[in-house]
């Protein structure tokens, strides 16, 4: 998102256009007193907001009720003794809802790569699968070679390691399922430097796992591709999953 108050008229015409019932959002960059949240009600939406300051911050916006908010997890790992706002939770029409967005990692070895790998840990093992659950948002992984533009760009680097890829997996060891992939394929993600978009040089980092009965009912999927296009765009689109009653 990259500042929910300096893109939220993009995401108010996003919500008009798309018409979805839940919607997660990451980098809102923003203290929760500072978050939009009349905008949203406006139009139906209630919020569960997890903010400091200008850096990380995620949210939750239902138009379909919002229930139990929970910022955080147990076990979540602080980074230089700070719980850094990366992680909100609400029930919305019985489907418990989390926002995620995981630290980058920065480089293989930093104490941030560590951090990460930690903070996913911590994550997994709190995860429920006997209730409907999905967990959505930024991973800043790319599980698959061919979710980069060319992996040869990336040897040595975060987001592709193997011990990142097994963090990822770990989600699917204890029984949730990505949804998105089978369903659409694509990029979510492209840097604002070096033209990345327009030559199509995109990652795809940004996922939904569900728990398994909730898998099954992920109908279609969506990549909003245009959402990268014009003024004040963030440099991630929305992921969009439908999902049948």
């Amino acid at each position: 998102m990259n500042s929910i108050r300096t893109r939220l008229p993009r995401v108010v015409d996003f919500l008009r256009r798309s018409d979805v019932d839940v919607l997660a959002i990451q980098e809102t960059k923003c203290k929760v007193d500072q978050f939009p949240t009349q905008a949203f009600a406006d139009l139906g939406y209630q919020v569960a907001v997890s903010g400091a300051n200008q850096w990380n911050g995620v949210a939750i916006l239902s138009r379909v009720d919002l229930e139990d908010a929970q910022t955080s997890f147990d076990g979540v790992p602080t980074f230089r003794n700070v719980v850094e706002p990366r992680s909100v939770f609400a029930t919305c029409a019985g489907v418990r809802v989390g926002s995620l967005y995981v630290p980058h990692g920065r480089a293989v070895g930093d104490p941030h790569y560590q951090y990460k790998l930690q903070w996913l840990a911590a994550l997994t093992n709190q995860v429920d699968v006997s209730v409907p659950l999905c967990l959505t948002g930024d991973m800043n992984i790319a599980p698959f070679d061919e979710d980069v533009w060319d992996i040869s760009q990336f040897e040595g680097d975060t987001h592709v390691s193997p011990a990142e890829r097994d963090a990822f997996f770990a989600l699917e060891k204890v029984g949730m399922k990505e949804v998105s992939r089978g369903l659409v394929d694509g990029y979510t993600y492209w840097d604002y430097r070096q033209l990345r978009f327009p030559k199509n040089e995109g990652m795809r980092i940004d996922f939904m796992f569900a728990s398994p009965q909730l898998a099954k009912r992920a109908t279609a999927a969506e990549i909003d591709r245009e959402e990268r296009k014009g003024k004040g765009a963030s440099d991630h689109v929305p992921l969009i999953v439908t999902f049948a009653h």
